[in-house]
């Protein structure tokens, strides 16, 4: 199997009407989910020198994730206040504390030589990291998310295996999109649709996965499940269709219950 890593954002999610806080955000919760599949992966991230830092490191290391290079910074972890409304997370005011300096040093890059592929997202403050570690040989992916008009499109794309995003519906604008995508240099575009499955583009031909009906308690990480679900698969050298087939099936086991893990 292939060895994972993920990098920049980490989150704490605190939902105020169940008096609790969960630890998440993109890289650490596409780390934690790929451990349901036997990986052992990385991450790359900072938080702060405040009880939420060390519940979210304490976390990461008790699902399985290598927590060495998850730096403590002098400042406030990163926190998100979450809503609910029906089964629906509704986020709230967010204070990006330590994060919102984040870079790679070299003993970082180092570190890295030791995985085969590499994850961040649009919130991470990686991207400069992604030219570099392309380059290097490593399959790179990356999630936008919602954010389509996002600058930092046309200069990832050249280095990136796999680009994830999130849309409400297919349509005519969204495949093309995702053909553009491609064609400037992306290896392929997978976009998750709800409870509309998900669609991806490998530069020949669109593929298509429904959703698995399930019972929705809170959708929170549903995204990031099904990256780490379809990253694990590329690892063992899965096709595109079981990718996606494994992607789906880790979605539906996390918005079964509250938070993201």
């Amino acid at each position: 199997m292939k060895r994972l890593a993920t990098l920049g954002d980490n989150c704490v999610d605190i939902y105020p009407h169940l008096g609790k806080a969960f630890s998440g955000g993109n890289a650490v919760n596409v780390a934690v989910y790929s451990t349901r599949y036997g990986m052992k992966p990385g991450c790359v991230t900072w938080v702060g020198e405040d009880e939420y830092g060390r519940m979210l490191k304490a976390d990461m290391a008790r699902a399985g994730v290598d927590t060495r290079h998850v730096h403590v910074k002098c400042g406030v972890t990163a926190q998100t206040q979450v809503e609910m409304k029906g089964n629906d997370r509704v986020l709230g005011e967010y204070t990006e504390g330590v994060m919102a300096d984040f870079i790679l040093e070299e003993h970082d890059f180092a570190w890295l030589a030791g995985y085969d592929i590499i994850h961040s997202a649009i919130w991470g403050h990686a991207e400069s990291a992604f030219p570099r570690l392309h380059a290097a040989g490593k399959l790179t992916a990356f999630d936008f998310a919602d954010k389509w008009d996002s600058p930092l499109w046309p200069s990832l794309l050249p280095h990136l295996d796999f680009v994830f995003a999130s849309a409400q519906q297919e349509d005519a604008d969204l495949q093309a999109r995702m053909q553009a995508s491609v064609e400037q240099g992306a290896g392929m575009m997978i976009v998750t649709l709800g409870e509309q499955g998900s669609i991806a583009w490998d530069g020949r031909q669109f593929w298509r996965q429904a959703a698995l009906e399930v019972k929705v308690v809170d959708t929170m990480g549903a995204g990031d499940s099904y990256i780490a679900g379809f990253l694990c698969a590329v690892a063992n050298n899965n096709s595109l269709s079981q990718a996606m087939e494994q992607g789906t099936q880790s979605a539906a086991r996390t918005i079964q219950y509250h938070g993201a893990w």
